[in-house]
């Protein structure tokens, strides 16, 4: 059973970095739990506000339904307490409903609500569908505003009212406007997210909004740069968020953007290269070239103090 009541979930991950763990796999594709084991013990002895298992980094599209489970329960058993361990729900609403139930029973301690799959839909059925959820769980949960469910403002707030246990809203989108009017009408009823890939290219910008945090895949394999980072950020240093993101930020960003489906086998890949190899990504995804490996290898190795930096291919 959790700890955190949803408001004390939603203070405790507005305080802090938050990440999405990589989800181990062997070469045959299989999930490899000990590993995974390790590295979420690895990353909980850092100061986080949170780690989402089985999150977009975590590669939840290729996952079934049992292993999610599987992964959200690893995770909450292996970090320590008061550490929390949020879990990833999506697809139809009847399949959230149930994935929300098992999260609960597999001891996490919140809830991410990712898009229903496939099919779009208007404000009203996505207002159902997350109320739905959230009567599902006694845990405090999180809408992820993106792809085929962009949440407007008037939603949001009708959710935050008819909602007791919706904690959070995390911007996967980038519409300045919205996420302005949604603080602006709600203020500290919810905990704001950055959702944006490598969002650490938006956080200076997006804390002037109210979004006091966001989610660091950088953080699975330079833990050390990228809480420096997210120091710089809520201490308002600008040159030095400037200094970081043109030394490492965006070239890194530059190695993601060559193919598709790359700000997940990026952070793979950079696990890999600081000798804490998780695996290959399962299709669809493809993992980087060598030359692509290579380069963000490189690039890896000249950030300063960064253990393990250069490791090579696991």
């Amino acid at each position: 059973m959790t700890s955190f009541t949803p408001a004390e979930l939603g203070s405790r991950v507005g305080s802090g970095l938050l990440s999405f763990p990589v989800t181990h796999f062997r070469a045959d594709l299989s999930f490899d739990e000990d590993a995974y084991r390790e590295n979420i013990a690895r990353l909980a002895e850092y100061e986080v506000g949170g780690l989402f298992a089985a999150g977009g980094t975590g590669e939840f599209f290729s996952l079934t339904p049992a292993e999610v489970t599987r992964v959200v329960a690893a995770a909450a058993q292996s970090a320590p307490e008061g550490t929390p361990i949020l879990a990833p729900v999506g697809y139809g609403t009847a399949t959230a409903v149930e994935m929300a139930a098992a999260a609960e029973r597999a001891g996490a301690d919140g809830i991410l609500l990712f898009p229903p799959y496939l099919t779009e839909a208007g404000q009203e059925g996505l207002a159902q569908h997350v109320e739905a959820v959230c009567r599902a769980t006694s845990l405090g949960v999180i809408i992820y505003s993106r792809a085929n469910a962009v949440y407007g403002a008037d939603t949001v707030a009708r959710l935050a009212g008819n909602c007791p246990n919706l904690i959070g809203y995390k911007d996967g989108v980038g519409d300045i406007d919205t996420v302005t009017r949604i603080v602006a009408g709600l203020g500290e009823r919810l905990t704001y997210i950055g959702g944006l890939p490598t969002a650490e290219t938006y956080a200076l910008p997006y804390l002037q909004l109210g979004v006091t945090t966001y989610s660091s895949a950088i953080f699975n394999f330079a833990p050390e740069f990228a809480l420096a980072f997210y120091a710089a950020v809520r201490e308002r240093r600008p040159a030095d968020v400037t200094r970081m993101l043109a030394g490492f930020v965006l070239p890194y960003t530059e190695i993601r953007n060559r193919q598709a489906g790359y700000a997940v086998s990026i952070v793979k890949a950079g696990m890999t290269a600081t000798g804490h190899g998780a695996g290959p990504v399962r299709p669809p995804l493809t993992d980087l070239t060598p030359d692509e490996f290579d380069a963000l290898s490189a690039l890896i190795s000249e950030i300063p103090g960064l253990s393990g930096a250069g490791a090579g291919r696991a």
